[in-house]
């Protein structure tokens, strides 16, 4: 059987959720996964990225990772989305991203795929939850199998959220256990997807 294809689709301003989404894509490497690492295009004002150094920074240091297309959507067998929380909702960016996505929600072309999300926000209890569920709404519509990562390893009771990875920026870098949340949940989408594509050859 061939492998499973997972895209990670994320926005980042600052360089965190890119953190995030590259620690996913090794833990679902190393689960045997092809991988598509997207990010969606940037939407803000040029005046309000160079207000802040390091996000015209990390928009410089990412130049090179390709944008999110509905082609990357149509490839995978499962798709993990990352954000940041803007007022405990998934960032503008992303959504945009989401709602270019009708052509394909009506074509069933999203129904029947593993999804899955990551998060940031400065503070602890800053919408790290209620970004992930707002997502989930999304996959709902689409029909999709939500994978969370729950409490399915012992680095989940380290890092601390059932929903799926995140991070409080104000803590500084990610740290190494939530890196390693970031590829356990990956690892989870895979196998879920994995299981998945055996039943249906079978």
């Amino acid at each position: 059987m061939e492998p499973v294809k997972v895209a990670i689709i994320y926005y980042s301003a600052t360089g965190t959720i890119h953190t995030l989404a590259q620690a996913a894509a090794e833990g679902a490497e190393k689960a045997g996964a092809d991988i598509r690492l997207r990010k969606v295009a940037e939407t803000a004002p040029p005046e309000a990225i160079s207000a802040r150094p390091e996000w015209a920074q990390h928009l410089q240091d990412t130049a090179d990772v390709t944008e999110a297309g509905h082609d990357d959507l149509e490839w995978a067998d499962a798709v993990l989305f990352g954000t940041p929380t803007r007022f405990g909702s998934p960032a503008s960016q992303l959504r945009a991203f989401i709602d270019t996505t009708g052509p394909l929600w009506f074509q069933g072309k999203l129904a029947d795929k593993v999804y899955s999300a990551f998060t940031a926000s400065n503070t602890a209890h800053g919408g790290q939850e209620s970004t992930l569920l707002a997502l989930g709404n999304t996959f709902y519509h689409w029909g999709g199998i939500i994978v969370p990562p729950g409490y399915t390893d012992p680095v989940q009771f380290q890092s601390g959220n059932p929903y799926g990875t995140s991070h409080v920026v104000g803590d500084g870098p990610p740290s190494e256990v939530i890196l390693q949340a970031a590829r356990h949940q990956a690892r989870r989408v895979v196998d879920t997807a994995a299981a998945l594509k055996a039943g249906r050859a079978a």
